[in-house]
């Protein structure tokens, strides 16, 4: 491995640790205010990144629940997406990068992703249906409009994950030809 791939490499495993923080303090400020809400309803008008929920909240308790649930299930998935991708970048050894741990792991992100994609989906449906009812949904839509390119994600990462299996296979097979 050159010196030039190794600053790359290192380089994305920085990276993508300030994403993995910056995730996990989102979804931890996202918990925080879930759980002043449910203490201080008085408090959900100012919710984080200003987001005011107020009108949902007192229209039906239980819709507030149910998307404020999203929005805490797609903030946590994403932060665990960087934490799966931070120790694969920490774990992946550039000379001998098929083995069954990076394949297990890579398929693992495709789960992950693809759930996100589904649960991002499903929120934006269901808040669409919720503006029939006269409740404004225009800043929820910045916590799932990325829905599809996630699905698309997934499926690309998923083909990956069946090319590293099988990488796996072939470099057990020659070790054992060897």
């Amino acid at each position: 491995m050159t010196k030039r791939n190794n600053l790359v490499f290192i380089g994305l495993q920085i990276v993508s640790w300030v994403i993995f923080v910056g995730l996990c303090i989102e979804a931890g400020a996202m918990i925080v205010n879930f759980v002043v809400s449910l203490i201080k309803p008085e408090f959900v008008r100012n919710l984080y990144q200003k987001l005011d929920l107020s009108q949902m909240y007192n229209t039906n308790i239980w819709v507030y629940f149910g998307i404020y649930g999203f929005i805490l299930t797609i903030s946590i998935l994403k932060a665990y997406l960087f934490y799966a991708v931070t120790m694969l970048l920490h774990k992946l050894d550039l000379l001998k990068p098929f083995n069954s741990h990076v394949a297990d792991t890579i398929k693992k992100i495709s789960y992950i992703t693809l759930g996100i994609g589904i649960f991002s989906l499903v929120a934006r449906e269901i808040s669409k249906n919720m503006a029939h009812y006269g409740i404004e949904i225009d800043k929820l839509n910045q916590f799932w409009e990325d829905g599809s390119a996630f699905l698309l994600m997934a499926a690309v990462i998923y083909v990956i994950a069946t090319i590293f299996s099988r990488g796996v296979e072939i470099q057990n097979e020659n070790d054992l030809t060897v």
